[in-house]
Formats: structure tokens, C-alpha cells, sequence
């Protein structure tokens, strides 16, 4: 976390001149889905974004060729062509089907059998076709030279290596070389090496100059990037960039290069990254052509200009108009496709406004004056792109660009206005604030809300006023007659605006210090880890902000702060004198605002804390008024997780009576009773893993009396995230319901316990959202079973690959999206359509909110998986 020094506001309560918190404007951990929630905006759409979608792609192509070991008969090989992909999923068809998709398969790049072609040749395999078309050609050896001719080939270092399975952009990897065309002359090019790649953009640097201050940033898909060797192959010139040549002498750039090129050569840049590079189009400008152009360099306006030199039929260069005696030209070159370039008239059609031409005499800037007066004519508008492209960008959107000044910086921004095919970018959490930058809709600096977080890059964010940390120990001072005196040295992360009373205050309403005793047992809630990196003392002060700020620590450390908020809800006693006080839990993206009652009297402190460490099952000493030295006086160490809560205070049920006691004459629970969220696979493995190796005081699934249920409508949720609230990896393997309803698929399986016959499905129990089977009476606690890993998963009866529309309708129906059913039956979904669907086509195709769509593509993922478990091999 960066901060910003701020200036010292001087205490009134002490008078000493220093003050006892800082005060000041830092940058906090942003958070996209709370600053959008707060001001009630939304994200531009990730769809909107072309170059980033295209940098997500598979680099494995459609069509291409290569050979796949046949399964059905033990070594032997046959050429198969890739029909589609999904992720590092390639489905595939052997060659000599035809148009015959029933004996297509799926297959993981990274674990299957998967060689160029050409390979069995190499190592002396066998090639045969399958069995079930082997009497179909009489000459197989005829039939392959027919079908490989002209045909593309999937690359080998995409099968095998350090680079197998990888995406395009991962194809890119630092000290990598290409070249790079001059900035001013568009047939001059130099290399390059490669830095840095961040998800696809380059921090490059010029061979032969490797200070920093000369580095530059371009996405990989940017025209002005080719492979090594290109300029050589094409016919250009290999000089250094026009700006920087005189900063050595020709003999050392020419050294620096050919001790770089044959490095370069024996590792170099796999041509799959360029697959995706556009091609350019002619042009029709020629030299004194006028248009408007968005300023280079500092692109904050839009102004007159003329096309002041053409290279070739592909490049030409613009210069911004400029009638001072003492101009210094800013020029750019353009070609038909750049997108800075505007026709004449397009801010007047547009209402935008034009700057006028510097040194231009006349107040008001007309362009048929203009343009008779400098003798030139108008660039015609079938010379430029599509000006009324939008991509879908809206006023009022958010996203997050690179800064103009300095490109290394991304920044949160608005977008203002969109004119065209033109955005006004406001950016947020500047230090010196800028004018709206004006950038193209399909701008490579650019990007999708979240993506900078995804890519592991610094975001700056906006700045928010914060108080700082001095200290580890947390003191909070006591309020002195009617004024308040701050909190004092408190860690950034635990610091909260808190609003203190006026009134005056005496002893009692103050207590002494609030030890954290690091060494007490955590139980199932808190995270030991966590807890020990807490200040060991909180205090004194008046009551409610000490253990205001203690409990603040506790909800943090928690494995689920929301779990933890939630149980402190329900601490109360009926003697306490008490104020309400508001907690916030913050997990998985989402905010969680809770009201607490929190004792006022200092007397009434000892048994709070007391109350509250029963009711988190941890020691009753994990934090109090009493110092615990090594010794704790409960010996809270000798307790296991399972049997801790045994010993203080009341022991927490674990289920309901079974049937037999719960009803009196039988009767089946009612099937409306809510479930819990159940976890799949998956998650379980993850979680019995990650148990090996650590002390059973860590993890909190290691209790084997309750199971976490995030459900709650006693916690008010703030974030508008649709993400579900289990702590699973991805969220599409989750057989979870949000409101708690059942889910049906297709076929459940149907598990019990070992040492039951009852085979009923789980049973909702207890207040503390514990979940169990129905046992015999006197068992209160199980422990999960293996089987229990196969519970939430989605079980199939048949191939998805052979559903049809009907069976894709049945299902959807069958899941909280029965809503949208109606779509596939109408767009003639079938098993094979619904596994290649993604998030970004069911937003276009199905015209859908993000919301509805990810919770639909969490479905479809579920089908996936199962479909890859059960089928795929």
C-alpha cells in the first residue's frame, strides 16, 4: 500500500505541538466493485475492448493439423484437425471423417499425446487411420498429401517445451527481440528487446541503449512491431530511432546489433504472435490535404492539419497547422487506418469544439475560409475509418488507460463523452489533475475494469484522505471533559472514521489496555497466522473505540470475515449497558455492514471479551484486559478444534433431532427447507491438501462440527458483485444457489455416511448453519467422508456432445437461470452450441446483463467440467 505524506493537524486535546494521528491524502487498496457500488456507475464492457479480447485468444487455431495418439489402438498415430478450442481444451477430429462430428473429442494440450505433423515420420511411428473408417479410402498415404497440402500446421513449440499450451501473449517472454518501426520514418526500423510483458504490453527497450528513461511501452499488437528479421526480408532500412541517434556513435549501434541478432535468432519470437497484427490498407491522401486531428503527444485537443508529406501508398505524415514564425512542427506518421485522424467538419457535425491554428488572426475559425485562404483542399471522408464507430462505450462508464505523460502509468478513468468513434477519458487519482484525454475507440491504451488487477500491475487510484501509522501498538486515547482526542498510531489497515461522542466522560467509561495474547488458541474462525501479526495491546480509551478497534482486528483476521461479523451479531446480555456500534467485514469483493452491541462500561469489559472468544470458540483469553504469559490459566492448548467449545460455555449443536425426534408422527421434512451450498470436488481436494504440513489450528475446515454457509440475511450485503460468497477457486465450479432455493441437474448422486443405510438427502440444522445426514440419535457430529468430494459435482447421463436442443432446454430449466430457457430453445442451442458459448458471446448473442450472464456461464461451465471428467478421455 503507497501513502502520501500529509501534513500534522495539532491536537487541541494535548496542546505539545506534535499531534497524536496524521492525517493526510494516501491511496488505498482499490477496490473496483466498491468504488462503482458507491457512486452507482458501471464498467465499460470488457467486450468493448477488441485487442484485449484478441490477446486472450487460444494460439491454437481452427483448421490447424497434428497428430494425436489413437486410444483405440495402443501405438499407433493419426492426423487429427482442430475444430475449435476452450482454453487449453482443443476439440478435435481425426482426418477422413469429413463433416462427421460424432467422433469428435476433447483433449487437454497440456496432458495429451499431441505432436506436429511430421513427428511419427521423425521417430519411426506407426500412422493408421481409426478403425471406424479404415475401409473408407483404399490409399490413405494419397489421401493425406491431398489433405495436408496448403493446410496449416499447429506450431511445434506450442506441443512441446517450455511453451506448450501457452497463449499468444505468453508466447512473449522478456529478453525476447523484434523490430520496430521509427516513430518519424515509417521504412526505418531497429530492434528491440523485450523487457517486460504485461498481459500483452510491452515495455520495450532500443538494442544498444538500455536506460530506462528511454524505454516504451506498445501493445504486441501494434503495427509498428514485426519479428526479427522482417525489415532485412521486406526491403527496409535497420537504422537507430531518428530521436535517439545521436545520443552514440554509428559504429556502436551497429555493434550493439550484431552482437544481439544471432542471440536473438536461436530463441526467436514464435510468428504466432503476429497472427493477429492487422493488415494495412492504401490510402488515398495526398500532400496538402487538410483534416482534423486529435494533438499528438499531449492528446487533450483537437486542431486543424495537413498532410504534409506522403512515403508510400501505406504512409504518409500529418502535421498539426501552426502559423507562428517560431513553429516547431508536430508531426506523426499515419497511415489509412489510424485512428487520431478526422475528416473536416467532424467537430462541427459533432459538437466539439476545434482549436483554431496557432498564430491564426481571426477569432472565429471557419473551415471554408480556412480553407480558401491557405489555397488547399479538404481530405474526402471515404479517406478515413468507419467515424461512427462506438464499440459500445457509453458516457459515464469506467475503465482503466494508460496515462498520456507517462505511459507507464495506468489510472482509473471516465469516460465523459463519446463522440463518434472518439472517447474523453477524466482521470481519477492524479496527483496534478488533467485536462479529458481524448483517445480512439479502439485505442490500444485502453482497458477492461479489473485488468490491471488480473496482470498483477500497480493501478493508481484515486486518492482518499486516510490517517497514517507511526506505531505497531494501537492506543486510543481517552476523551478529556468535551473534547474528543484522536486515536493515536493506529496501523493504516485497522484505521476506521469514527465519530466520538461530545458529551463528557468519566472513569468508568474508560478501560485500560486490551491485550492480544498471540499464543492463545485461535479456534475455527480466526487465522493464527493473522492474529500473530496484530499489535499486542489496544488502549486505553473510552470502551466502545478500544474494543471497537479490536473487534475491527478480529473480523479482518477471520478466515471469513463475514462468518465472523455475523457471529458477533448474536453476543449479547441483557445486563450489559451497551451501544450499538457498525462493523464492516469486507470477502471475495463484497462489503458486509453489520450493527454490534458493544459494552460502555469499563467493569463489564472483562466478561465482553470473555463472551466474545466463547462465542468464536477460541480461548477465552485470546484477547482481554488479562496479560497471558507463555502459560495460558485455561491450558488452552491441550484442546483439540473439535472438542474446544466442550469446555467454555455452552457447546454448539450440530444438527437438528433426526426425524424419528424432530416429528412426532414422521412426516418428511418440507421440501422447500433451504439447503446448504454445497462444495465441489474441487474445493475439497484444495482444502484436505492444504491440511498436510500445517498445525490443525489453521485452517478453518479442518473442525469437523460445522461446515461454513455464507447465506445470511441477517449481514446487509453491500457489494454488487454476483460472485457467490464460498471460498472456492473458480467461481463456475460452485453448485451454489444465492437465495438458498435447491438446485436440480440432470443426475444427483446420492451419498451417505459410512455405517447409515438412509441414503436422504442433507439436512439444513442448527442456528449456526451447520449442515448433516440424518443419523441415530446420540451422534451430533460426523466427519466427512471421501464421497463427500463427489457430492456437489454435476453428474451426466449422457454425452453433452448428444444433446439436443430439448435435452440443453431441460437443463437450463433445471438451474436458476429457467429464465432464459426460452433462448436456446429459440436460437436452436444444441449440446456441441452450448459448450462453446463463453461470457463474452452469451453477452452479445443473448443480449444479456453481466449479472444474468455470468450466473448462465457458471452453469454452462458446470456441464464443462463434468462433461471433460466423464467423457473427454
Amino acid at each position: 500500500m503507497m501513502t502520501s505524506a500529509g501534513g500534522k493537524i495539532q491536537s487541541p486535546s494535548n496542546g505539545t505541538g506534535h499531534s497524536d494521528m496524521e492525517y493526510g491524502e494516501a491511496e488505498m487498496d482499490f477496490n473496483w466493485d466498491e468504488h462503482l457500488e458507491e457512486i452507482g456507475a458501471t464498467a465499460a464492457p470488457h467486450t468493448s475492448f477488441k485487442h484485449v479480447e484478441l490477446s486472450l485468444q487460444s494460439s491454437f487455431q481452427p483448421g490447424m493439423k497434428l497428430e494425436v495418439a489413437n486410444k483405440t489402438c495402443p501405438d499407433t498415430y493419426w492426423v487429427a484437425t482442430i475444430i475449435t478450442t476452450c482454453g487449453q481444451l482443443l476439440l478435435l477430429r481425426f482426418c477422413g471423417y469429413g463433416d462427421d462430428r460424432k467422433a469428435d473429442f476433447w483433449c487437454d494440450v497440456m496432458t495429451a499425446e499431441l505432436h506436429p505433423v511430421g513427428w511419427c515420420t521423425q521417430n519411426n511411428k506407426r500412422l493408421q487411420p481409426p478403425e471406424a473408417i479404415k475401409e473408407k479410402y483404399s490409399d490413405w498415404t494419397e489421401f493425406l498429401i491431398k489433405e495436408l497440402t496448403g493446410s496449416r500446421t499447429a506450431p511445434t513449440n506450442l506441443l512441446e517445451g517450455p511453451l506448450r499450451g501457452k497463449n499468444t501473449v505468453d508466447l512473449i517472454v522478456s529478453g525476447c527481440v523484434l523490430e520496430i518501426r521509427d516513430a518519424c520514418e515509417p521504412c526505418v526500423y531497429w530492434a528491440a528487446r523485450v523487457q517486460r510483458n504485461v498481459g500483452g504490453r510491452l515495455c520495450l527497450s532500443y538494442i544498444g541503449l538500455d536506460d530506462p528513461a528511454h524505454f516504451i511501452w506498445l501493445f504486441y499488437l501494434d503495427t509498428r512491431l514485426r519479428p526479427l528479421g522482417w525489415a532485412k526480408e521486406n526491403q527496409f532500412q535497420m537504422e537507430p530511432p531518428t530521436e535517439l541517434r545521436d545520443m552514440k556513435s554509428s559504429e556502436e549501434w551497429t555493434e550493439a546489433l550484431e552482437k544481439a541478432t544471432p542471440e536473438a535468432l536461436k530463441n526467436p519470437l514464435p510468428l504466432e504472435v503476429f497472427k493477429d497484427h492487422a493488415d494495412l490498407h492504401k490510402h488515398s491522401f495526398r500532400t496538402g490535404m487538410k483534416l482534423e486531428m486529435v494533438t499528438p503527444r499531449e492528446p487533450f485537443h483537437i486542431c486543424p492539419a495537413s498532410v504534409t508529406k506522403v512515403y508510400n501508398e501505406y504512409y504518409f505524415q500529418v502535421t498539426v497547422d501552426d502559423m507562428t514564425a517560431e513553429a516547431t512542427p508536430r508531426s506523426v506518421v499515419c497511415h489509412a487506418d489510424s485512428p487520431a485522424i478526422l475528416p473536416v467538419q467532424w467537430c462541427l457535425k459533432n459538437g466539439v469544439g476545434l482549436e483554431k491554428p496557432r498564430g491564426f488572426q481571426s477569432q472565429d475559425f471557419d473551415w471554408a475560409d480556412y480553407l480558401k485562404y491557405s489555397g488547399t483542399e479538404a481530405a474526402p471522408e471515404a479517406c478515413f475509418l468507419n467515424a461512427s464507430l462506438s464499440r459500445g462505450f457509453c458516457k459515464d462508464t469506467w475503465l482503466e488507460a494508460v496515462n498520456p505523460l507517462q505511459p507507464a502509468e495506468f489510472c482509473v478513468a471516465r469516460i465523459t463523452q463519446v463522440k463518434g468513434r472518439l472517447l474523453w477519458l477524466r482521470f481519477e487519482g492524479l496527483s496534478k489533475p488533467l485536462a479529458d484525454c481524448i483517445v480512439d475507440v479502439e485505442s490500444m491504451d485502453i482497458f477492461p475494469v479489473g485488468w490491471c488487477e488480473a496482470n498483477s500491475y500497480p493501478l493508481t487510484a484515486i486518492r482518499k484522505a486516510v490517517c497514517q501509522s507511526q506505531k505497531k501498538i494501537a492506543v486510543v486515547q481517552p476523551e478529556k471533559q468535551s473534547i474528543p482526542s484522536p486515536m493515536e498510531n493506529i496501523p493504516l489497515d485497522l484505521c476506521h472514521s469514527v465519530t466520538m461522542d461530545t458529551g463528557s466522560v468519566n472513569g468508568k467509561y474508560c478501560c485500560s489496555q486490551i491485550f492480544i495474547n498471540h499464543r492463545c488458541f485461535s479456534g475455527p474462525y480466526l487465522n493464527k497466522g493473522r492474529i500473530a501479526e496484530l499489535p499486542q495491546t489496544v488502549g486505553p480509551g473510552k470502551c466502545t473505540l478500544v474494543l471497537n478497534e479490536v473487534l475491527t482486528m478480529l473480523i479482518n483476521s477471520a478466515y471469513k470475515p463475514a462468518r465472523v461479523l455475523r457471529e458477533l451479531q448474536l453476543v449479547e446480555d441483557p445486563k450489559w449497558n451497551c451501544l450499538e456500534e457498525t462493523l464492516k467485514a469486507k470477502y471475495k469483493g463484497k462489503s458486509y455492514r453489520s450493527s454490534v452491541r458493544i459494552v460502555r462500561l469499563a467493569e463489564q469489559v472483562s466478561d465482553f471479551c470473555r463472551t466474545v472468544c466463547v462465542r468464536l470458540q477460541c480461548c477465552p483469553n485470546l484477547f482481554g484486559p488479562t496479560l497471558v504469559s507463555d502459560n495460558c490459566p485455561e491450558n488452552c492448548s491441550i484442546y483439540t478444534k473439535t472438542k474446544y467449545t466442550y469446555y467454555y460455555g455452552k457447546r454448539r449443536k450440530v444438527g437438528r433431532p433426526s426425524l424419528a425426534e424432530s416429528t412426532q408422527d414422521g412426516d418428511t421434512a418440507k421440501s422447500s427447507r433451504r439447503r446448504k451450498k454445497r462444495k465441489t470436488i474441487f474445493v475439497q481436494k484444495k482444502r484436505r491438501s492444504s491440511v498436510v504440513g500445517y498445525n490443525n489450528t489453521e485452517s478453518p475446515q479442518d473442525s469437523d462440527y460445522f461446515f461454513e454457509d455464507d447465506d445470511d440475511d441477517s449481514v446487509s450485503e453491500e457489494g454488487s458483485s454476483s460472485e457467490p460468497h464460498e471460498e472456492a477457486p473458480p467461481r463456475s465450479y460452485m453448485d451454489v444457489s444465492r437465495r438458498g432455493r435447491p438446485r436440480r441437474s440432470i443426475t444427483q448422486r446420492r451419498i451417505t455416511h459410512p455405517g447409515t443405510t438412509d441414503q436422504s438427502p442433507l439436512r439444513r440444522t442448527t442456528r449456526s448453519h451447520s449442515y448433516t445426514h440424518n443419523q441415530p440419535s446420540g451422534h451430533t457430529c460426523t466427519k466427512p467422508d471421501h464421497t463427500e468430494e463427489e457430492e456437489g459435482r454435476l453428474v451426466l447421463e449422457r454425452n453433452p456432445l448428444e444433446w439436443s436442443v430439448s435435452d440443453v432446454v431441460n437443463f437450463i430449466m433445471s438451474t436458476d437461470c429457467a429464465s432464459l430457457a426460452k433462448i436456446f430453445q429459440e436460437q436452436d442451442i444444441d449440446g456441441q452450441a452450448l459448450l462453446l458459448l463463453t461470457l463474452p458471446t452469451v453477452q452479445e448473442c443473448m443480449d444479456l446483463k453481466l449479472g444474468p450472464a455470468i450466473k448462465l456461464c457458471h452453469q454452462i461451465e458446470r456441464v464443462k467440467v463434468a462433461f471433460y471428467s466423464q467423457y473427454a478421455n
